[in-house]
């Protein structure tokens, strides 16, 4: 079974812009990730294991999500 306990706090990204469009990030114990939304911080929280969130990364630098 996953540890999915968050170890570290939440953290926001300094290239956050004014709209509050934002997303948050923790450290699971696992060594995975915790994502929430910024504004909905009580809110539901997505949890990837460290393989998942190492693509997620490698895809936002090389533009894949880019509109």
């Amino acid at each position: 079974m996953k540890d999915i306990r968050i170890v570290t706090g939440f953290r926001k990204s300094s290239y956050s812009g004014q709209a509050g469009n934002c997303i948050e990030v923790a450290r699971t114990a696992d060594g995975g990730t915790a994502v929430r939304d910024s504004k909905r911080r009580d809110g539901a929280k997505q949890f990837y294991g460290p393989s998942g969130w190492a693509a997620f990364i490698a895809a936002v630098r090389t533009g894949a999500f880019d509109g």
